[in-house]
């Protein structure tokens, strides 16, 4: 069994090239403002500690200030964020309670002792959520200040957002229970799409080995799992 905290929104958003080059003005001046809230807030903000440090220059706020106002009508997109050890519940609720949507990926185990059995969630994907933020610089300020929450997760400094359909992937299995497993990470390969059945739509990687399998990629923070689709009609993605 397997599970989620969060909601669904089906709210569109274009993946961001981690170059700037491939998204909308509104994609890539929002990346520019979410990584200068983050450099400002590595100097004036401790989350893990939840108290303020030293103040930021005024240069660096005028500029995010002058960028906020270009891109207030941006589409929400999908982030992951890496939280401390085992604090990963601790922030999503924070995070739900602040008015994000927030989903938390959570798998469920089954614990047996000699006197009693416990059943447990954990998270799916250990020290990370997923957050869909619709307002550039007042909410990404808000999110880094969330207690537990280290930071956005980044390539080479710059914050990359998550393409909505690996999240609906991502949510559908879980929300169908269909049994799956963690797979080493790939993102390269003969993608295909699940035709019928209660995970119509599903997409991922081809991978043939002992067992058909397909595997579902989260590419920011570089982690597959893998379900087993014998007897599934496939169709090229």
């Amino acid at each position: 069994g397997n599970g989620a905290y969060g909601t669904n929104v089906s709210n569109p958003s274009a993946y961001l090239s981690p170059t700037l080059g491939n998204g909308t003005r509104e994609q890539v001046v929002a990346a520019l403002v979410l990584n200068g809230v983050q450099n400002e807030r590595n100097c004036w903000w401790d989350s893990m500690g939840g108290s303020y440090g030293a103040g930021a220059t005024g240069d660096a706020r005028g500029k995010s200030t002058r960028l906020q106002s270009v891109v207030q009508g941006a589409l929400p997109q999908w982030f992951a964020v890496e939280t401390r050890h085992r604090f990963e519940k601790k922030v999503a609720a924070q995070l739900d309670h602040g008015g994000f949507n927030v989903f938390l990926p959570l798998l469920t185990q089954h614990h047996t002792w000699s006197d009693r059995r416990k059943i447990i969630t954990v998270p799916l994907f250990p020290g990370y959520a997923f957050v869909q933020i619709d307002r550039v610089r007042d909410s990404w300020q808000m999110v880094l200040r969330t207690a537990g929450l280290i930071r956005f997760v980044s390539f080479g400094g710059i914050v990359v957002a998550i393409p909505p359909k690996q999240i609906e992937d991502l949510q559908l299995l879980l929300q169908q229970k269909g049994p799956f497993s963690l797979h080493p990470f790939i993102s390269a390969g003969q993608r295909v799409r699940i035709r019928e059945g209660c995970l119509r739509g599903l997409e991922g990687i081809l991978v043939q080995q002992e067992k058909k399998k397909l595997v579902i990629s989260i590419q920011s923070i570089q982690r597959s799992l893998a379900i087993e689709i014998e007897g599934y009609e496939l169709e090229l993605a």
